[in-house]
């Protein structure tokens, strides 16, 4: 018995050491890039990948091999490794709980023909550019041999990754700067909305069909039975579960046994999707999205989690993508130029189709680049997205490193750019003091 409490003090004294550095940088990064005008989230974003191999491992890699890749004695290899996956993936199933909560569907519901035509522009223009610059850089960039199955997911994950937008940042960034009730916000956060909830149909059609192995039949048969699911939590779950959880709400706050039903019903629509075959967190957002019309259980529950998830699993999420993210992989001029290929293609395909189709739906040009500029923002989608693209063993980690650093690039521009756009619209007299 002695024995093994030493052996568990082995593998937990490093996860702390772990967990302090990993916090304390994201809080302090982000408080800094707060101070600059940028969101929190995206310093948080930046100093999970300072801690990775691409800036720490490569000033002090002795230190950096102690602290996040150490030998542990009596441990297999990795073993550490898959303890911090393992809290960043119940993390991420946490995040996306929220996430799906926040979902506003009343968006959807008053989608109208100007916004509704910006969304599918920023859809559809990202997502062929994807396809097309898959054609040029398959071959330079795969890790995998050059067979139709392979260029498919390849092709068709770009897309989706490049027509991806950030809806909860966008929320917040919007509640932040206090525009959130001008037409130009609401166009935007609804198009944004559209924009989501396409993305993770999109990206549940491709991990079917990856997971599938490329068989027509066993994909439509996934894509039949993640409907199934989406219909059976909608018209089953969620009636039980309004009657069940908002017997627990008292005074305002969730009971303890209120939290543990929300969390194990959570998990088990997070086991529904694995089991699928597609990936546990789209559980996880479907769980949440159809609760969202809750709004006692939802401020109780936030009240409970958010904050939580946001200072600890959120930052462990941001490690995680930084340990994976190796600029040292983009070691050639091509690669670089592949990364600002991705990089340019996906900035001009969300500001040049979302701005002009508001453009031609009547609002002026300034508007129009108001709203492709807030568009172009992706950041902790994108890295969910991307983090799934590798899990998936679709993208190498080259391409892994360039769309990170186009869901970093892309979102902190947005404040900068907008603020030289705001002249004469309803944003200038909020955002030029």
């Amino acid at each position: 018995m002695i024995f093994a409490s030493m052996q568990v003090e082995k593998l937990l004294l490093p996860l702390l050491w772990q967990l302090v550095l990993i916090i304390l940088a994201a809080r302090i990064v982000g408080l800094l890039f707060r101070k600059i005008g940028q969101p929190e989230v995206v310093g948080e974003i930046t100093a999970g990948l300072l801690l990775g191999p691409s800036l720490f491992g490569w000033l002090a890699p002795d230190t950096f091999q102690m602290i996040f890749r150490p030998t542990l004695e009596g441990f297999p290899d990795g073993t550490l490794h898959w303890v911090f996956v393992g809290i960043s993936q119940v993390g991420l199933i946490l995040l996306l709980f929220i996430v799906g909560m926040e979902f506003e569907f009343s968006h959807l519901l008053s989608l109208g023909g100007s916004t509704a035509l910006i969304s599918l522009a920023g859809i559809l223009l990202p997502f062929g550019l994807g396809i097309g610059l898959s054609f040029l850089v398959f071959e330079l960039v795969s890790n995998k041999p050059d067979t139709p199955e392979n260029f498919w997911s390849f092709s068709l994950f770009l897309g989706t990754a490049m027509s991806i937008t950030a809806l909860p940042i966008l929320g917040r960034m919007m509640v932040e700067w206090k525009v959130s009730h001008t037409k130009l916000a609401v166009v935007t956060i609804t198009a944004a909305a559209f924009d989501d909830a396409a993305g993770w149909i999109l990206l549940a059609a491709v991990a079917a069909f990856v997971t599938s192995g490329f068989h027509i039949s066993s994909t439509l048969l996934m894509i039949f039975y993640t409907v199934m699911f989406g219909a059976f939590m909608i018209f089953a779950v969620r009636p039980i579960a309004i009657r069940l959880l908002n017997n627990f709400i008292v005074d305002g706050e969730i009971t303890v046994t209120g939290l543990a039903v929300t969390l194990s019903l959570l998990f088990l629509s997070a086991i529904g999707t694995n089991l699928i075959g597609i990936f546990g967190i789209f559980g996880a957002f479907v769980f949440g999205a159809v609760l969202c019309d809750q709004v006692a259980f939802r401020k109780a529950i936030q009240s409970k989690l958010k904050d939580f998830v946001t200072a600890f699993f959120l930052p462990i999420f941001f490690a995680y993508t930084g340990l994976r993210t190796n600029i040292g992989t983009l070691d050639s001029l091509q690669l670089w130029l592949i990364a600002g290929g991705i990089i340019g293609a996906s900035i001009i395909g969300k500001i040049a189709g979302c701005g002009l189709a508001a453009y031609f739906s009547g609002f002026s040009v300034r508007e129009a680049s108001c709203i492709g500029v807030l568009m172009n923002t992706r950041a902790l989608m994108e890295l969910i997205v991307i983090n799934l693209g590798k899990d998936f063993g679709i993208i190498s980690d080259s391409v892994f490193c360039m769309l990170v650093m186009m869901a970093l690039i892309t979102t902190f521009m947005t404040t900068p750019i907008l603020k030289t756009m705001v002249s004469g619209t309803e944003f200038e007299p909020i955002l030029k003091h």
